[in-house]
């Protein structure tokens, strides 16, 4: 079986919740001991069956995080194949709001970041680009926001 073949067999698809309020995008870090430890990323996890990547987005918001998600605005997809093995199919869905308090379920800790900040944190590697596009787009001082 060739190299590409694995990588498509063995990939996962993931759905993270895009939140970004006052041109500040909420990031997680992964908890100590855990696959990839103390990287900072979205919130969200694996799609389960049946389930859409909005919906696997709203429940991992939910789950991680104890929010509720607003208006689906838009998903972007991003490939991401990690050194040691990992294959990820991202979505990254964006929410125009959310409600519910911020409570932190299950990461090390999470902040609000604006994009000097963002462009600081030791993010994963899958991140990179999502990074890039929220620091030029919506974080950046001249950007406004159309829903």
């Amino acid at each position: 079986m060739s190299r590409s073949l694995l990588y498509i067999s063995a990939m996962k698809k993931v759905a993270v919740g895009i939140l970004i309020d006052n041109k500040k995008v909420l990031v997680c870090q992964r908890k100590k001991g855990a696959r990839y430890e103390l990287k900072w990323e979205f919130p969200g996890g694996k799609v389960e069956d049946g389930e859409s990547v909005e919906q696997c987005a709203r429940r991992e918001l939910r789950e991680e995080l104890s929010l509720e998600a607003g208006p689906f605005e838009r998903d972007e997809v991003e490939v991401s194949h990690y050194d040691d093995g990992g294959s990820f199919e991202v979505h990254y869905c964006y929410f125009a709001t959310f409600t519910g308090t911020l409570k932190n379920n299950v990461f090390e800790q999470f902040c609000w970041v604006d994009a000097a900040e963002l462009a600081r944190l030791d993010i994963l590697h899958g991140n990179k680009n999502i990074v890039r596009r929220l620091i030029d787009g919506p974080l950046s001082a001249n950007h406004r926001h159309t829903p």
